[in-house]
């Protein structure tokens, strides 16, 4: 339930005066260890998924809380969204919400 409506705020807060189309791309925000450390399930995100996905990059910052930064033309930041709480499955459905896709495998080429 907490999850739920932890989702459910993002969403709400979320709606902001641009739309999904006006995504262009996002990267991530964190640090590589400290915060990161101590939040398995966002670093497993973190490492693992979110460079399988296009238009997202990671970007590591020494002290810096897990966000994701949504932007929009010549990388304007529309929103930036706190990670800390999700599971790494919640990572995925939120980048997913927002309209990315996950790179093709070899195999599908």
């Amino acid at each position: 339930m907490k999850s739920f409506i932890l989702i459910l705020s993002l969403f709400i807060a979320s709606i902001q005066c641009y739309s999904e189309s006006d995504i262009i791309s996002a990267r991530i925000e964190t640090c590589r260890g400290c915060s990161l450390n101590r939040l398995p399930q966002v670093k497993q995100f973190v490492m693992q998924d979110a460079p399988q996905y296009e238009r997202l990059e990671v970007k590591f910052i020494t002290g810096a809380a897990p966000e994701l930064v949504l932007l929009g033309d010549a990388d304007q930041e529309l929103e930036r969204l706190p990670l800390s709480q999700l599971s790494r499955d919640e990572c995925n459905d939120l980048v997913k919400s927002k309209g990315f896709e996950k790179k093709p495998t070899k195999s599908e080429f």
